[in-house]
């Protein structure tokens, strides 16, 4: 398992309890809203990971997207729930990987 299919579930956990509506909010209020920062330098490590291995982005993307935005009360619920979504499907996912024949010439 990579290190960003590793990361992508510990995101998605992460973004689960931020999804639960009293213990999410107290936890991002009495952060000073400081648990959105990180949540934001995690997905970016995990998106640039992702890249790097060439592995779905779709979570990350959505991750970043939802650290930007979830200071607006009920849409900040809706966004972390489709973001842990997202990132543990993606996290599932395994790794395509391509073997091609050598060239015979």
């Amino acid at each position: 398992m990579s290190y960003s299919r590793i990361l992508k579930w510990i995101s998605g956990i992460f973004e689960l309890v931020l999804a639960v509506p009293i213990v999410g909010g107290a936890i991002v209020m009495g952060s000073g809203y400081s648990a959105l920062g990180f949540m934001l330098v995690l997905h970016a490590v995990t998106l640039i990971l992702s890249l790097r291995n060439q592995e779905a982005i779709y979570g990350s993307v959505w991750g970043v997207l939802t650290s930007l935005l979830a200071w607006i009360p009920f849409v900040g619920w809706a966004l972390h729930l489709i973001a842990a979504i997202l990132l543990m499907i993606s996290g599932s996912k395994k790794t395509k990987r391509y073997h091609y024949p050598p060239n015979q010439l």
